[in-house]
């Protein structure tokens, strides 16, 4: 993996349905973060013919395959340090004692960006079945601008949305 990444692609929650049209957001990705619930192994094989894949382990992930899967995962780049879970309330570390500057997870199935304390919060949402009337998105993260930019793309066609991270440096 390149220590200098520009373009960061996040999935989570695929629950073993990888879309068509969650590998065509994430095309052109120098690294992807699965973070959880992947739901079938030849999810993470097949986004790692697009970039290198970081994955971490979902409450939906019980299958022995997945066992493999580590619980949290720590991604060290050039500009930025990535603490990866699944779900962001099971977070038992002070982020910002700890180094780092964007926190991924899943989980709830809807998308976020929130900053606490300079540390920069990610939810891609859901990329797998839809659930209730939630989007079904992925979302691109670009560490070469400043502030950091992340688009939250709708993978049923409803448009994009771009919002421009206040961290980054």
């Amino acid at each position: 993996m390149s220590r200098n990444p520009k373009l960061i692609g996040l999935i989570s929650d695929t629950h073993g349905l990888l879309r068509p049209e969650a590998l065509r957001a994430l095309e052109g990705s120098d690294l992807i973060i699965h973070a959880g619930d992947v739901g079938d192994p030849e999810i993470l094989e097949t986004l790692k013919t697009i970039a290198p894949v970081f994955a971490v382990r979902g409450n939906v992930d019980t299958a022995p395959w997945a066992l493999a899967l580590p619980e949290t995962e720590v991604i060290e780049t050039d500009l930025a340090t990535i603490y990866v879970l699944h779900d962001v309330h099971a977070l038992d570390l002070d982020p910002v004692a700890a180094g780092f500057h964007l926190i991924v997870s899943g989980h709830s199935h809807k998308l976020g960006r929130t900053e606490r304390d300079g540390v920069l919060f990610i939810n891609p949402g859901s990329a797998g079945p839809r659930r209730f009337d939630l989007p079904v998105t992925v979302a691109r993260l670009r560490l070469d601008t400043t502030p950091w930019d992340i688009e939250f793309v709708d993978l049923l066609g409803k448009g994009k949305e771009r919002r421009r991270a206040e961290y980054g440096g």
